[in-house]
C-alpha cells in the first residue's frame, strides 16, 4: 500500500504520525482515503473537491500538477509528500 508523508504543521490532524498507510490507484483515491481515516484534515487540504492553491502533492520529485493531478497512477511503491506552501513578505 502506498503511504503518505505528513508535514510536521499538519502532523496534529494525524495523530502525530509523520508517515500515513493509504489505499487507492490514483492521488485522488489515496487523499480521499487519508481524509477518511483522518476528517478534520481534509478542510486543511480541499476547498471543495479541489485541492487547495498552496497544498503541493509530489510523487516522488515530480509535483502531480504537472502530472494528471488528482488522477495520477500511483503503485505500493510511490514516495507521496504533501508540501503546504510557505508565503512571506
Amino acid at each position: 500500500m502506498p503511504s503518505i508523508k505528513i508535514p510536521t504543521p499538519l502532523r496534529v490532524y494525524t495523530g502525530n504520525q509523520a508517515q500515513v498507510t493509504v489505499s487507492g490507484a490514483t492521488i485522488g483515491e489515496a487523499l480521499a482515503d487519508l481524509t477518511t481515516q483522518y476528517p478534520e484534515l481534509r478542510q486543511h487540504l480541499y476547498n471543495g473537491d479541489q485541492l487547495r492553491n498552496f497544498v503541493n502533492v509530489f510523487i516522488g520529485e515530480d509535483d502531480i500538477r504537472f502530472l494528471s493531478g488528482l488522477d495520477t497512477d500511483i503503485s505500493d511503491a510511490d514516495s507521496i509528500r504533501i508540501i503546504p506552501s510557505i508565503a512571506g513578505g
